[in-house]
């Protein structure tokens, strides 16, 4: 059950009170169920180079170490559970000021294949403005929402029919198994959050909570769309929009885990270095340079910037356009991707061997409190890997 007052905290105190809403759509409770950087471096300017600085990106951090993270002390500061929570929610849909910070709200009931999870970390995507801007409103939850789709943190209770973990675990994951089909009421930006058991996996042991909030989503529509694409060792892949939070994992999947024969990536000037840190083999200056107008034909093209009509120019006969957004041109396609556990797990190896990093946005991680900013930012897009929300208190 989520319930909503207008009671805000003094630690909150900077923040809009429920109460200041006129007429307030929190002023009654909602009922529903649900179904539902320790080793932060900064960006390297070269595949042998694990720990230097990037003068154009000076606060970039990319997740390489393959050393374990320091024990976590985030399982032993949770006690008795509470009832209620702190937590982002909106009543209603439109920009970053219809989000509202309660320290009310309900902590949402478990269904028996569920985990609860106390969030330590939550990153942003694009679905989750979307979302909130009314988009997909013919196919959401009802509202009031609790926003967040990505999240890190630690098992604090389990489901009756719950298998792979116990309390205590550090897991991550994109808790809506469907991103625009009833996506749940009670997302991740919030301290506690329930989660089906198979869209989570056990955080990988060398990254911090940050570095693993910044990877579901990202990294499991990086992965399909890759496979939806056939995409195999010896093929060749554009990425338009290379270090964007998609972007980036779609060049170090297919290099290091499909095994590309050759990737090139877009990006503005002062990201060419980071493109080529990932793995990209031809770094393209979109300010300079119409890739559409390259001599050179690729197996696949990923665009995660919405340029599809020109993707298609640079495709190889039978070759394919995967686009994760704006119109779609033949023989280009578009997928929402389906949110997996197991994919997570499949890929945890690549995580903790550091041949796949986390990118996150040198502006953050972005405080609890400051989740309007955040997604103000996001909303620019002129983000720089993943915008990270921790701690969440």
């Amino acid at each position: 059950m989520l319930a909503t007052t207008s009671t805000l905290s003094s630690t909150a105190s900077q923040l809009t009170p429920l109460s200041s809403l006129s007429p307030n759509p929190f002023s009654v409770k909602f009922s529903f169920a649900f179904r539902e950087n320790k080793n932060r471096i900064a960006v390297p300017t070269s595949l042998k180079s694990q720990r230097c600085q990037l003068s154009a990106l000076p606060a970039l951090r990319v997740s390489a170490s393959s050393q374990s993270a320091p024990t976590s002390v985030e399982a032993s500061k949770v006690s008795a559970l509470p009832s209620e929570m702190k937590a982002w929610v909106y009543g209603e849909y439109g920009g970053v000021d219809v989000l509202k910070f309660d320290t009310k709200v309900a902590v949402p009931e478990l269904l028996e294949d569920q985990v609860l999870v106390k969030v330590v970390a939550a990153a942003l995507n694009p679905v989750d403005f979307k979302r909130r801007q009314g988009k997909f409103q013919n196919t959401d939850s009802p509202l009031p929402t609790v926003p967040g789709y990505d999240v890190a943190g630690v098992v604090v209770k389990v489901g009756s029919k719950v298998k792979d973990f116990k309390e205590g675990d550090e897991v991550y994951g994109d808790i809506n198994e469907k991103a625009l089909e009833g996506p749940k009421q009670s997302g991740s930006l919030a301290e506690y959050t329930a989660v089906e058991e198979r869209l989570l996996a056990l955080k990988p042991k060398n990254l911090d909570f940050v570095q693993a909030a910044a990877l579901p989503l990202a990294i499991e529509t990086a992965y399909e769309g890759l496979e939806r694409t056939g995409f195999s060792a010896g093929k060749s892949l554009l990425v338009l929009n290379g270090a964007g939070g998609v972007g980036s994992l779609v060049i170090q999947l297919a290099k290091h885990v499909f095994g590309a024969s050759r990737v090139a990536a877009t990006s503005s000037t002062g990201k060419l270095e980071l493109l080529k840190s990932l793995g990209a083999d031809l770094a393209i200056d979109y300010t300079k340079e119409n890739f559409e107008e390259l001599p050179e034909k690729f197996d696949v093209v990923y665009d995660a910037i919405g340029q599809c009509d020109k993707a298609v120019k640079v495709v190889k006969e039978g070759g394919s356009v995967v686009a994760l957004t704006g119109a779609v041109t033949p023989p280009g396609f578009r997928f929402v991707v389906t949110s997996n556990g197991a994919v997570l797990k499949k890929l945890n190896p690549y995580l903790e061997s550091g041949k796949v990093k986390a990118v996150i946005d040198p502006k953050g991680p972005f405080p609890f409190s400051k989740l309007v900013e955040a997604f103000s930012y996001l909303e620019t897009n002129r983000a720089t890997g993943k915008v990270v929300i921790h701690p969440i208190q």
